[in-house]
């Protein structure tokens, strides 16, 4: 399967060439899955959505092909900078691993480099490679602040996700304004005033 992130913040490209082989194993799965429910996969609305099924799920979890440690090695500069560095409103499109249903939001990440910075872009590309897959938002928090905690070593990373689950909105308790908020912090983040200092500036407009 084609990678084709374009490099910046706006997202993925769309994705023009698939694994044809797998395109047809997952929807001929998708086909039984909707014939299983009820409905006839023979009438014109549904002939070829097991096809267009298939493809959006490897768009979707294209991550675990994606390697988000060599995304950043390969924009790593020496830099003797040792603020705050902060990239805030990711956006987030993920797919919960309990019901493979969508939770959508923001991610807030920082860190206080320690000889080494990385490209901002790749930054976001670390969050959209850990997305891409089937995830819980915990996990999903606390593998972008491991990967550049690893990669880049920097003094301290933080990491907060706000995000809505369509798994509590369209079915369940069905509350459809909630939003579930996740943090995990390293280092210099685990002191209370930087930590504040993070808070507050990810929580200016």
């Amino acid at each position: 399967m084609e990678d084709s992130y374009n490099g910046d913040f706006s997202g993925y490209q769309r994705i023009d060439r698939f694994d044809e082989k797998l395109t047809d194993q997952i929807s001929e799965h998708y086909s039984g899955i909707i014939h299983l429910l009820g409905e006839d996969t023979s009438r014109e609305g549904l002939q070829k959505t097991p096809v267009r099924v298939a493809k959006a799920m490897q768009f979707l979890l294209q991550g675990y092909d994606q390697d988000p440690e060599a995304m950043i090695r390969k924009a790593m500069f020496r830099e003797d900078y040792s603020q705050m560095v902060i990239v805030k409103d990711i956006e987030i499109y993920s797919m919960c691993e309990h019901h493979m249903l969508p939770f959508i939001g923001k991610a807030h990440v920082g860190y206080i480099p320690d000889g080494y910075i990385t490209g901002l872009s790749k930054i976001a590309r670390v969050v959209d490679a850990f997305a891409r897959r089937l995830q819980v938002q915990e996990r999903l928090t606390s593998q972008i602040k491991d990967c550049i905690q690893q990669t880049l070593n920097p003094l301290g990373v933080a990491v907060v996700i706000e995000a809505q689950h369509l798994c509590m909105q369209m079915r369940g308790v069905q509350k459809q304004h909630s939003v579930t908020t996740t943090s995990d912090f390293t280092g210099a983040f685990q002191r209370v005033a930087t930590r504040e200092e993070f808070i507050r500036l990810i929580s200016s407009k």
